[in-house]
């Protein structure tokens, strides 16, 4: 498969910079969007009298 000792390594070397490189793309990704939190049943009904609240 592989000729040389070299070969070898250069290709474990280009696989591990692929993978480095696609961590990162990751990393850029998860930064670039905007962060969800999780709501619970307790947040939507506190947000819910809140806005009645602000009706009357």
């Amino acid at each position: 498969m592989f000729g040389t000792d070299a070969d070898l390594m250069l290709n474990f070397h280009r696989s591990h910079a692929a993978e480095l490189q696609a961590d990162a793309a990751l990393d850029r990704l998860a930064r670039s969007l905007p962060r969800r939190h999780p709501r619970g049943w307790l947040h939507r009904r506190q947000h819910a009298h809140r806005t009645a609240d602000a009706r009357r």
